[in-house]
């Protein structure tokens, strides 16, 4: 992943903010809208692609785009860059492959001391009764 080329395919809209600030929310377009074609993007390989539609599959759209919204700041230049930081850290976040699980059997020493240690509570539990009549 190379992240100079990645960020040259990204494109960027402003849009109109919603939310408090008044009469100037009315005239600037501060929200970003930050899209990147996943399909078409030369800077991923073929099994990074597919390892992303797998993981952000709810986030991605029919063409395979995805789209982050950024409006948290007033000023546009920073909701770009927060918008920018966003998108490389969901990149990273998703490109890791997990590890493989190994299954593990417990020890025959560990199996052991359970066993011991079942015995030990029942014949404690077993002294608690009452003595049978018999």
């Amino acid at each position: 992943m190379n992240k100079e080329n990645i960020l040259k395919e990204l494109n960027f809209k402003a849009i109109r903010s919603s939310g408090a600030g008044g009469q100037h929310v009315n005239k600037t377009s501060s929200k970003i809208e930050l899209t990147f074609d996943l399909e078409n993007s030369p800077s991923l390989s073929d099994n990074e692609k597919e390892l992303l539609k797998t993981k952000l599959s709810s986030k991605l759209t029919k063409e395979n785009n995805l789209i982050l919204f950024c409006e948290e700041s007033r000023s546009q230049h920073r909701n770009k860059d927060l918008a920018i930081k966003r998108f490389l850290e969901l990149l990273r976040v998703n490109l890791i492959r997990p590890k493989k699980r190994r299954p593990t059997k417990p020890s025959k020493s560990s199996v052991r001391k359970n066993a011991e240690k079942k015995k030990r509570t029942s014949v404690k539990k077993a002294l608690r009764k009452k003595p049978g009549l018999d």
